[in-house]
């Protein structure tokens, strides 16, 4: 078979939920506060994977305005019983403190495009839901539990309970079957069966450095589940130069051959500070059963080279994105937060128009769109069309993770009235969210006329570019940035408290209130391969 490199999902994908129907593979992975909710890949050989759509899609399904930087869709876990597809999430409402709001829903849909059903609410008391549909016709419903008393653990375990998909709720008794191991931070099950046994995968650790998933085994679905003989059946935490790190969090599925793969989330840290500027991204791992196990080929360290039934088309990683918006946004795209898109862009005259809201890294309503960073070195560039009158109205081109996390190009207006280019950053600045002081020299620019804003980023390092309308070649503006801190490590809790990953794309605020556009003719992303991405998928 032939030999891939990892990941298989670059970027931003992570807590990946993978499912074969017949000849087909889905993957369902995370996608936190942006929207639409939830990313589905479908493949037909494991290697090449394409976006094919986000199901959470209206706001009956789906309402994130106020949830914090990393809250939103967790962990979904995509299924199928034989006749429907069935997706189940969590909107967490709040994470921080010692308490989380953690609301779990079912959707479900004849076919993977949908359409997908309005929301069945199911519980609160944890987060990571997963739904098992038994041999015998049952459906099992476990999430993991959460004790806000740490009494003596805040994540308590994996509660089981039937769902009843006639009446939508769970029903009859409820039990805590598995409480994990002395790793802690016991959360994303799912179940399995086989040979007579059921099976427990776990994730533990925690979603940065001692990441793992851990699996155990019963004869009876309740329980008592002992432990796998490896424990944890991969896991990088205690090997800290391989490729992988961040191992944890996956699914099994199995090829038509039988053949075993295991899909887990992973991070590959760059710079000596060991940031993940990509995010949580998705791998596989060949597996394999020995004495009713699962083991994982070369395990339980994470493998960076991979075997898997189809050849990886390559070229279409490196390609240039150009988008234009003749036939609205680009999949690759998304926005923050709120299902009432007509509020915050258009694409009417094959143009994009961002309406100006509320301040970038507002938890409610501002005007960003943007798509996933995938390659460690690209260059980014598009036209901009804005008119402001004072410095509270500003649009441009943005590097974002979060609230505390951007670089942010912007076109706007001195008090006065003249536009200017200026500069907005704010750097790790968790937990004040200010801007970084003093700003980098403003530009003056003519009251009319359009701007070309791009940017490059190479590695670690961030310059942002201009040019006036009328062929100007690029001119460089401002320092050069650390776009490093565009990770989990830098952001809002770090690695622990941080799960999405590196956007960059276009945006427009107008804090007068007065909602005035800003429009956009296009948007490229150009992917740079250079010696010093040492970790760059498909780099030998």
């Amino acid at each position: 078979m032939p030999l891939i490199r990892n990941p298989i999902l670059p970027g931003f994908n992570p807590d990946p939920s993978i499912l074969r129907v017949s000849t087909d593979y889905y993957i369902a992975t995370s996608t936190f506060e942006w929207y639409p909710g939830v990313q589905i890949h479908h493949s037909k050989d494991l290697a090449n994977w394409e976006l094919i759509t986000r199901p959470l899609n209206r706001k009956s399904q789906l309402d994130m305005r106020g949830d914090p930087d990393s809250c939103g869709v967790w962990a979904p876990c995509l299924t199928h019983d034989g006749d429907k597809f069935w997706l189940v999430y969590t909107d967490v409402k709040r994470k921080d403190g010692s308490f989380k709001d953690t609301h779990n829903y079912i959707v479900s849909a004849p076919a993977i495009e949908g359409p997908w059903s309005d929301p069945v609410y199911v519980n609160s008391s944890g987060f990571d839901p997963s739904l098992f549909h038994d041999d015998d016709g049952k459906k099992w419903f476990v999430n993991m539990l959460q004790d806000h008393r740490r009494r003596p653990r805040s994540f308590a375990g994996i509660v089981l309970q039937e769902f009843d998909p006639s009446a939508g709720k769970l029903v009859g008794p409820k039990k805590n079957i598995f409480k994990g191991t002395e790793l802690d931070l016991v959360e994303g099950p799912h179940l399995y069966k086989r040979n007579g046994w059921y099976y427990l995968l776990t994730a533990e650790g925690g979603t940065a450095y001692n990441h793992a998933c851990t699996l155990a085994r019963s004869r009876d679905i309740w329980g008592p589940y002992e432990v796998h003989p490896q424990k944890h059946i991969l896991t990088s935490k205690d090997h800290p130069h391989a490729a992988l790190q961040r191992a944890g969090h996956g699914d099994i599925v199995e090829t038509p051959e039988g053949k075993t793969y295991l899909v887990h989330l992973t991070g590959r840290p760059t710079t000596q500070e060991r940031r993940c500027v990509l995010g949580r991204e998705t791998a596989i791992q060949e597996a394999y059963w020995e004495d009713d196990w699962l083991f994982v080929k070369d395990g339980p360290v994470p493998s960076l080279y991979v075997n898997v039934p189809g050849e990886r088309d390559e070229s279409r990683y490196w390609a240039e994105q150009r988008y234009t918006f003749e036939n609205g946004l680009h999949k690759d795209f998304q926005w923050l937060r709120t299902p009432e898109t007509e509020r915050i862009f258009n694409t009417k005259d094959g143009k994009l128009a961002l309406i100006g809201r509320e301040s970038i890294g507002s938890w409610f309503e501002q005007a960003l769109v943007a798509r996933r960073q995938t390659h460690f070195s690209y260059d980014a560039e598009t036209v901009i069309d804005f008119s402001p009158t004072d410095e509270r109205q500003f649009a441009g081109l943005t590097a974002y993770y979060c609230r505390f996390n951007f670089f942010y190009l912007t076109v706007t207006a001195h008090s006065d009235g003249q536009r200017e280019l200026l500069i907005l950053t704010s750097e790790a600045s968790w937990p004040d969210g200010k801007l970084n002081m003093p700003l980098a020299d403003p530009v003056q620019i003519p009251n009319e006329g359009k701007v070309k804003l791009a940017l490059t980023i190479r590695g670690r390092e961030l310059q942002f570019f201009y040019a006036l309308e009328g062929g100007e070649e690029l001119k460089k503006i401002g320092p050069v940035y650390d776009a490093s801190i565009l990770s989990d490590e830098c952001g809002g809790h770090q690695a622990h408290g941080s799960f999405t990953g590196a956007f960059i794309g276009i945006a427009c605020s107008d804090i007068n209130g007065t909602a005035l556009p800003a429009t956009f003719d296009y948007f490229v992303y150009r992917p740079v391969q250079i010696q010093t991405d040492e970790s760059s998928l498909y780099f030998n």
